[in-house]
């Protein structure tokens, strides 16, 4: 699949990674992503979840290659290529929109209404070496159209579980698009979430990716799952908030 030079891996690394994988088949390898973990490249000297992805290089030299990123502290599910065939067909379905992602968030207070549709543009902004995403008007210069729906699914005096699901694939956009409503993620420092939530810190961006539903290479649909990591059901647990069934997947 690549032509990039190998990236030397402890047996630690390659037991972690290989302990991540939620599916495997002839075409695709699915990971549960843990926070923390950047996709690829970053300022971070450390490994990326692209670089462990050489503890599944053939002896041909050719490996996986990711076909979409999350965030660095966004967990969940992450998708890769084990042919160039394959990237190929799921490079498509991206630019046609064909993927169906959802996320689990809390935020600080429950959405009002419970669920709604954010249809708004956004546009990206540099601010020294950080990016950043921005609602603007329709016109401005740079925008480009971004949807995204989200429901509640628990709610208490210390905040909500919601359901996100992106319609378009803007950077940062669930995070912006839930600031934009009033309602940050909590950890969100970069934009205006909480740090704490019922007296406790938060340890992280609180997204996880619970599941993505694709178009398979070799035919029909497949959708991969993964169950919220530990520090999000901890904090979950201590708001007082509840997993329903369908969101609580293993």
């Amino acid at each position: 699949m690549t032509d990039r030079a190998p990236v030397s891996l402890s047996p630690e690394d390659i037991a972690a990674v290989k302990s991540w994988v939620i599916h495997e088949d002839a075409s695709v390898i699915a990971f549960s992503k843990p926070p923390g973990l950047s996709s690829q490249g970053g300022r971070i000297q450390a490994h990326t979840l692209d670089d462990l992805l050489w503890a599944f290089a053939r002896s041909n030299g050719k490996r996986p290659d990711l076909v979409h990123r999350l965030d660095r502290d966004t967990s969940g599910v992450i998708l890769a290529a084990k042919t160039k065939p394959a990237a190929g067909f799921l490079g498509k379905a991206i630019q046609a929109h064909k993927l169906t992602k959802t996320y689990l968030a809390l935020v600080s207070a429950g959405p009002e209404p419970a669920s709604g549709d954010i249809n708004v543009p956004l546009v990206r902004q540099e601010i020294g070496r950080e990016s950043y995403m921005r609602v603007a008007a329709f016109d401005a210069k740079g925008a480009q159209g971004s949807r995204s729906r989200y429901r509640t699914l628990s709610a208490s005096e210390d905040g909500a579980l919601v359901e996100l699901q992106p319609f378009t694939g803007r950077m940062h956009q669930l995070r912006v698009h839930m600031a934009h409503v009033g309602r940050p993620l909590i950890g969100d420092v970069r934009y205006g979430g909480a740090l704490t939530a019922a007296g406790r810190a938060a340890p992280r961006l609180m997204l996880h990716a619970v599941s993505l539903t694709f178009p398979h290479p070799e035919g029909g649909e497949r959708t991969v799952t993964a169950g919220p990591p530990d520090d999000f059901r901890a904090l979950a647990a201590v708001m007082g908030l509840v997993f329903p069934p369908q969101a609580d997947r293993n």
